[in-house]
């Protein structure tokens, strides 16, 4: 419940962010056309807290936290008297209804580049990308990857992280090859390349590392607990951090992985784990909880994290630079994100990724409080990434988001009148289904990880 709360806070405190922002870049340009606004809200329904400025625009918080808008004196809309005409919307010069429409993702991408520049100055604290594993007959194991690896560009992109190798593999979906340069444990340089002609990422929740058979390298699991979920299985059965592992149901631990596995088979069964606490054995009989995963396959779980054995030298990294380099490097990653999910985007039209990988708020909510578990660097980087993403999916053609108004509002700018009422109200309608469906679809994969 703790968990659930604390998401949910971080949600709302991540989205409302970049709602604001969005919708300030909409206020900010229309204020500057000469336009009136009447509202500017965070959220929608019932407003929580209202007041007014000079100009007797209305500010709301209101109560549901899934978006905010912007409300504009428009003659389609209002009773405008005569006296503020030139203050209405729908009166303004195409150019500048543009600008007005385009203002909120463009404040998105900026905020994204502030973010990451703070980000960057702050100092970014990450593992090298050196494999750990290669899966048996994957892509990677084809290409010769070898455990040791360390791998320092993909198609000539230089990478520093497993995100950004994970980045630059997604660029590469939809390629006849992806060619891996890497220094191996030997400290030779080596070409590995990837056949990626049959790769897809139409496996929910599988990573593209995972996909073409890459495991980060990650220090080993020790058969000791370094900390115990409140409220689980393992607390109530009294494991405490410290305890190490000995024998599950009679069988001698050996490993984490072999403790995770007997753990995973005996969901609602009550078990028998010796410890060692004070250098004596202690008997517990903890009935691990049980889950379905996405086959329906009942799995056990405790509530239990491991000690890490420590990372060896050189293997952590943090990247800390000045204003100008941290401000040069928001803006190529701004960039790199953009044209990413613009890729995605189309690999998601063409079946390269299935629509299974789609997270909706749930999804943003597990995200953000992960990210703020994590400390503050990772949240401003999972900032940045959704700011990236809200202002790519606003510029999609719908109507009913900016990207539906800039396409009518470019339509008239060719043809020198606007698109008539009735094929916009058509438009809007359409929009409205597609985008429900999108919300629905991204909805149920949410549930579905639950």
């Amino acid at each position: 419940m703790l968990e659930f709360f604390w998401n949910l806070g971080s949600f709302i405190v991540a989205l409302g962010i970049l709602v604001a922002v969005h919708e300030y870049g909409h206020f900010w340009v229309a204020r500057k056309a000469g336009v009136k606004v009447l509202r500017f809200s965070i959220g929608f329904g019932k407003p929580l807290f209202r007041w007014y400025d000079k100009l007797g625009t209305e500010y709301v918080i209101a109560a549901i936290p899934l978006g905010g808008y912007v409300r504009m004196l428009d003659e389609r809309v209002d009773d405008v008297p005569a006296s503020e005409q030139h203050l209405s919307f729908n009166n303004k010069p195409v150019l500048s209804r543009i600008a007005i429409a385009a203002a909120g993702p463009l404040a998105n991408f900026l905020f994204a580049i502030l973010v990451l520049a703070v980000m960057y100055m702050v100092g970014v604290q990450n593992a090298k990308p050196i494999v750990g594993g290669v899966a048996e007959n994957s892509i990677a194991a084809q290409a010769q990857v070898q455990p040791g690896d360390h791998i320092l560009s993909v198609d000539e992109q230089l990478v520093q992280s497993w995100q950004e190798v994970t980045f630059a593999l997604m660029s590469g979906l939809g390629e006849s090859e992806i060619i891996l340069k890497v220094q191996d444990s030997k400290g030779q340089l080596a070409l590995r390349q990837l056949d990626t002609r049959q790769w897809r990422l139409d496996e929910q929740d599988v990573p593209p590392l995972t996909s073409v058979g890459v495991q980060p390298y990650r220090p080993d699991l020790k058969l000791e607990i370094a900390q115990v979920a409140k409220g689980s299985a393992a607390e109530e059965a009294g494991l405490a951090n410290g305890d190490k592992l000995l024998r599950y149901n009679n069988e001698a631990l050996h490993s984490w992985e072999q403790f995770v596995q007997l753990v995973q088979t005996s969901a609602q069964q009550r078990s028998h784990l010796v410890v060692q606490r004070a250098g004596e054995e202690v008997d517990l009989y903890p009935t691990p909880q049980g889950r379905e995963d996405n086959s329906g396959i009942l799995i056990g779980y405790l509530g239990v994290v491991p000690v890490l054995e420590p990372w060896p030298e050189g293997y952590i990294e943090t990247r800390q630079y000045g204003v100008f380099d941290s401000i040069v490097l928001g803006v190529k990653k701004t960039y790199d994100l953009t044209a990413l999910s613009f890729e995605m985007i189309g690999n998601l039209l063409t079946g390269q990724v299935s629509v299974k990988n789609l997270s909706g708020p749930v999804g943003i909510a597990v995200g953000a409080g992960n990210s703020v578990s994590y400390g503050f660097v990772a949240f401003l980087g999972f900032l940045a990434l959704i700011s990236v993403n809200l202002g790519v999916f606003n510029l999609l053609p719908l109507p009913v988001l900016d990207g539906g108004h800039l396409m009518y509002y470019f339509i008239e700018l060719i043809r020198k009148k606007p698109v008539s009422e009735k094929t916009q109200e058509l438009g809007y309608k359409v929009g409205a289904v597609v985008l429900l469906a999108l919300t629905c679809f991204a909805l149920l994969n949410d549930v579905s990880r639950l």
